[in-house]
């Protein structure tokens, strides 16, 4: 079974430009992916969609199956929730919260009580070798170690999919790698990891390298 799978996807935005141009694919289940192109070619447009963020002008959506195109506001913000993980390039983290905090924030919007999504946060930082720093704040972490919470903190409601656009776009070589090693190990572990990046180590990391330019597939 396929994890998502789009056809003849398209996304025209207000005032008539076209971000995507028919794009069909299908990405399996426990897939490692890299999505590669160049700067404006509708990279990250496509990545909104397969996260639920934002909805195609036409084509469909197939997410585990589902018909996306049917489901409302409030049945998409649940299906993000509850099935996908994100990965941002520059982290998205709240610099108030502790990596701990930052971690549990996604379990507490999912309803998970107090002492039950400390515990997992704990067990998460602790996958990403972040065990010793739960405490620590955001300006306290490298960048590196900022992403790895951001990695912790996508993996709070046990997704069945993670999508990253230009996870190590903000990272040194050494941090890169060691960020990719860790996609590399979750999707050993199973996950389907779908990944937005210009890194050309990355990509060839990647099972698959789905190529778009100028809205297309390449």
């Amino acid at each position: 079974m396929n994890a998502l799978s789009v056809e003849g996807l398209t996304r025209v935005y207000p005032g008539g430009y076209q971000a995507l141009k028919g794009v069909t694919f299908a990405v399996a289940k426990g897939d490692f992916t890299a999505i590669m192109g160049p700067s404006g070619c509708g990279k990250s447009t496509l990545l909104n969609i397969l996260g639920l963020l934002d909805r195609p002008t036409g084509g469909r959506y197939l997410l585990e199956g589902a018909e996306t195109a049917r489901l409302g506001d409030a049945e998409l913000t649940g299906l993000r929730r509850a099935r996908i993980g994100f990965v941002f390039q520059a982290f998205n983290l709240l610099p108030r919260l502790s990596a701990l905090e930052n971690v549990a924030l996604p379990m507490a919007y999912a309803g998970a009580e107090v002492d039950e999504r400390r515990e997992r946060a704990r067990v998460l930082l602790d996958r990403v070798g972040l065990g010793a720093k739960t405490g620590n704040t955001p300006l306290q972490l490298s960048g590196g170690e900022r992403q790895r919470v951001g990695i912790a903190r996508a993996l709070a409601n046990a997704p069945a999919l993670l999508l990253a656009d230009e996870p190590t776009g903000n990272l040194d070589s050494k941090s890169s790698a060691e960020i990719l090693a860790l996609f590399k190990e979750l999707n050993a572990e199973g996950m389907t990891v779908v990944l937005v990046t210009h890194d050309p180590a990355i990509g060839a990391a990647a099972g698959k390298i789905i190529r778009v330019k100028d809205g297309a597939l390449a």
